[in-house]
């Protein structure tokens, strides 16, 4: 598999496709589109249309679309009030880091402090950094597809814009200008529908790099429904892991080196079911069950296709349904107490496949280097209220440097900081 030349893996993906844009995330204009289609057929996935996440619907579901967040976020006054509602255990403490950053998704550290975000929808990828004591948000890079992963090694800011893995080298001495950088891996299909990605770099300094597919279920392209491990100084990458539906977080377990990531699993099946997933790798080329089996215990009722859950890597956790879980990291930091060491935070995105939203919170995971008998709680909520009422949806977790841990929101376009005191 190899970037550049050839393009094997995507060969069979039969590519270009229409690009998903943020209007069709308004419910009334996507219901109005919405046509008769079938989702697992292979005109479908070379063509998806904008309302891709659509047409698989139980009659009990019908109406349900993902809603729009404020387009210019939330403003000062509403995040200040928004910061007296999140509930947090006994000690710690949450605060607005930064405001302005719309979309925000993924962030990475500069070495010299600056902190990087991509973005949802948008194509901005941003820099904070601090000036006196506060924080300028600077828009470095614009008009990408949907650079919702990025990373940050050696002096050089990647992106990854659903189809190409860009580098810009000595990213933070150039902040004004970064210019057109340089493409270090391309085998990826350009559609958008579930190809936002992530980036999680690993000891070696290889990424790993999930790749969903453009529908809610089907049989996916050969291509996708999978998780591949890029090396950026040679654009060459191998496949990890198989089976997987939509992955956009994970993280490198700093006891054993073994990835661990987020899974959001298939919608259309009911309020309740299936759950979302934490998973990890623990061999080369697991298959974690899509679209067979969900949840590590519920054939699909249409893909199982003869299939038992039996067969493929059952999750580390199951999270709830319709939960988003997105960005996560493992706590390494000493400003926490001792006990959250190595625990994993994970940032739930939130419901719209749900006629009672939940997630939008921060879940805590305490889980031993093999896996098993792992246990989550929630650290922390707030950002729903009612049944359906966003006042942010969490994305992404990075850790700061002191140990407190920020956290990106794309609904309300901020990033908050969580410390911890006696």
């Amino acid at each position: 598999m190899k970037s550049m030349t050839g393009r094997s893996v995507v060969a069979c993906a039969a590519i270009l496709a229409t690009a998903i844009g943020m209007a069709s995330l308004n419910q009334a204009s996507a219901q109005q589109k919405l046509k008769s289609y079938k989702s697992d057929t292979k005109e479908f996935w070379t063509n998806p249309p904008d309302d891709w996440f659509l047409g698989d619907e139980t009659e009990a579901q019908k109406g349900l679309a993902p809603p729009s967040g404020p387009p210019t976020g939330a403003s000062d006054a509403e995040l200040a009030a928004m910061m007296k509602k999140i509930k947090l255990p006994a000690g710690f403490k949450i605060e607005v880091y930064a405001s302005g950053v719309l979309a925000a998704r993924q962030m990475a550290w500069g070495d010299k402090g600056t902190l990087f975000v991509g973005s949802f929808g948008l194509g901005n990828v941003y820099a904070i950094t601090d000036k006196g004591g506060k924080k300028e948000v600077k828009t470095v890079l614009k008009g990408m597809k949907m650079p919702t992963g990025l990373a940050f090694q050696d002096g050089a800011l990647y992106v990854i814009d659903i189809n190409k893995l860009i580098k810009y080298e000595n990213a933070e001495a150039n902040l004004d200008k970064l210019g057109d950088g340089k493409v270090v891996y391309d085998d990826m299909p350009s559609f958008a529908a579930h190809g936002w990605k992530y980036l999680a770099p690993d000891k070696d300094g290889w990424f790993y790099v999930p790749f969903g597919p453009p529908f809610n279920i089907g049989i996916p392209p050969t291509s996708l429904s999978q998780i591949r491990r890029v090396d950026p100084k040679t654009g060459n990458a191998e496949i990890v892991a198989l089976g997987v539906r939509n992955s956009v977080g994970g993280d490198v377990d700093p006891r054993t080196g073994k990835y661990w990531f987020t899974e959001n699993a298939r919608d259309w099946i009911s309020d309740d079911m299936p759950s979302d997933k934490l998973n990890m790798i623990s061999k080369l080329g697991e298959h974690f069950g899509y679209p067979h089996c969900h949840q590590g215990n519920m054939p699909d009722p249409k893909f199982a296709m003869g299939h038992k859950c039996s067969e493929f890597t059952p999750p580390v956790l199951n999270l709830g349904a319709h939960v988003a879980p997105l960005g996560m990291k493992f706590y390494t930091g000493s400003m926490f107490p001792a006990e959250y060491k190595n625990n994993i935070f994970i940032a739930e995105h939130g419901s719209w496949n749900r006629h009672k939203y939940q997630g939008a919170r921060i879940k805590r995971v305490i889980a031993g280097p093999d896996g098993k008998n792992a246990k989550q709680e929630i650290f922390a909520s707030g950002w729903i209220e009612g049944d359906q009422g966003y006042l942010g949806r969490p994305a992404d977790i990075v850790l700061a440097k002191d140990g407190s841990l920020l956290i990106a929101d794309d609904w309300a376009g901020a990033i908050y900081r969580i410390s911890y005191a006696k």
